[in-house]
């Protein structure tokens, strides 16, 4: 049944069940995703992350101050994963020589860390029923502040779809992405793979006018923040994004 919340209000993130808004209403301002919805970002664009399977790994919004990542993840029942992420992340970024900065945010804490001659990155998270969210916003330095903002306006109005089957805690909700996206990334795939005719760093500019830019991870790259799956340290796994 329907609940009485509706997008637009920056009350998210949103339990699609809970929400009154309609999937038509949806479909008009947010990208899906599967297990999580996102806010279009006006004047931005996507870049699509994929495995040495092609698989979708991460979903990015591409905008003028920075790039911003929104995740649903599995958790339990009793809310607390976040609190305890935190505190992993903050030691993970410490143990590679960076600064990790723990911030009272909307809904409570975040961390930010600015790496010297490298980007800043915030990292924000939200538990919510059997589901956990986790938006990351990496940008550069002048640009932190606004992006901050712009990273806590797509939460507040994204959405998750968590289903009913079961995973295990901290395991990623499964990406899936919309029809049309997956074509531009199967075409953008299919122009990276001609490399005998035609050299990767070669490829003509206009090959991405009409689509999503596609980053083919070396290999299987794992954006959890911390857990028995996860791959590297945090900074790490931010590195090996650019």
């Amino acid at each position: 049944m329907a609940g009485h919340a509706r997008v637009g209000e920056a009350a998210g993130p949103y339990d699609l069940a809970d929400l009154a808004t309609t999937a038509e209403e949806l479909a008009n301002s947010h990208l899906d995703l599967g297990s999580i919805l996102v806010p279009v970002v006006e004047g931005g664009q996507v870049s699509v992350e994929m495995s040495v399977d092609n698989q979708p790994e991460a979903v990015y919004l591409l905008t003028p101050v920075g790039r911003i990542t929104v995740a649903a993840y599995a958790a339990p029942k009793t809310p607390g994963q976040w609190r305890e992420i935190v505190l992993e992340l903050g030691d993970s970024i410490r143990a590679e020589g960076a600064e990790a900065i723990t911030e009272n945010g909307h809904w409570g804490r975040e961390v930010f860390t600015d790496v010297p001659g490298d980007e800043t990155h915030r990292f924000i998270g939200v538990d919510g029923p059997r589901w956990m969210v986790r938006c990351v916003a990496s940008g550069p330095r002048e640009t932190a502040g606004h992006l901050a903002q712009l990273a806590r306006a797509v939460l507040a109005e994204s959405v998750v779809r968590r289903g009913s089957d079961p995973f295990p805690p901290r395991e990623p909700l499964p990406l899936i992405l919309p029809d049309v996206l997956a074509e531009q990334v199967k075409m953008a795939q299919r122009q990276l793979g001609e490399e005998d005719q035609l050299a990767i760093d070669e490829l003509p500019p206009e090959a991405y006018d009409a689509g999503p830019a596609v980053r083919p991870a070396a290999r299987p790259v794992d954006e959890t923040p911390t857990g028995p799956i996860s791959r590297g340290t945090a900074m790490q796994r931010l590195r090996n994004r650019r």
